[in-house]
């Protein structure tokens, strides 16, 4: 890789900017400023695919680490991975994580366009569209409007979102949920979320620095 220093740093033949590490044996490690703007599918036959993350908006990616933490209590709870809600998508990694470990198919929920236009490139470069539909509009309506049951629905909403509760409490009223249904939310520890909400009992919690992971379902009838 031939670089070229300029005032903004060093940049590379095609002019993207090239950050500079040393490693401890002293050698120089060129790194893309893009790589910190993409994640890796991390299982299934999508691995090791990078995806595009939405900069310059509300989205707050799941980390590599809070991703496979929640795919390994998704792979040991749920048995049916046949329709999964992907709600605030933001680049839609834990949708596209879910269709590459086997779900047939996957809905998309996010307000902002930018990342549902990122949400279709993504899927577009991991060859799996064709088992997906992207609803550009907010949850609160998405949850009104839709109405099929989801085996799997995953909510990673923006931190400083302090109206969670409520729509887990919509979504916990609504169609959506049937009774094997799995939610899984992730959450800021600062902003605990309750054990029950309607119908949707706490059956699984973890925490992994920041982000903590809440797995509800439906309660039996008796």
């Amino acid at each position: 890789m031939r670089l070229i220093k300029n005032r903004l740093g060093w940049l590379d033949e095609e002019q993207t900017l090239v950050i500079i590490f040393k490693t401890k044996e002293a050698k120089t490690v060129p790194l893309h400023i893009d790589d910190f703007l993409r994640m890796r599918v991390i299982a299934g036959k999508a691995k090791g695919h990078r995806l595009k993350v939405p900069t310059g908006t509300y989205v707050r990616p799941a980390t590599d680490l809070v991703r496979g933490a929640i795919f390994s209590i998704l792979e040991t709870t749920a048995g049916d991975w046949s329709r999964v809600l992907d709600l605030f998508a933001g680049s839609g990694a834990l949708g596209i994580e879910a269709l590459s470990r086997g779900a047939d198919w996957v809905d998309f929920v996010d307000h902002e366009p930018r990342c549902c236009d990122i949400i279709k490139q993504n899927l577009e470069k991991t060859g799996l569209t064709a088992q997906t539909h992207i609803y550009c509009c907010g949850v609160a309506k998405a949850i009104s409007f839709l109405d099929n049951e989801y085996s799997i629905i995953l909510m990673d909403p923006p931190y400083s979102n302090s109206s969670i509760s409520n729509i887990i409490t919509q979504l916990a009223t609504s169609k959506l949920v049937g009774t094997n249904s799995i939610v899984v939310v992730t959450h800021s520890p600062h902003l605990p979320l309750n054990p029950t909400y309607a119908t949707l009992n706490l059956v699984k919690q973890s925490r992994h620095g920041d982000s903590c992971i809440e797995v509800y379902r439906k309660e039996s009838n008796p």
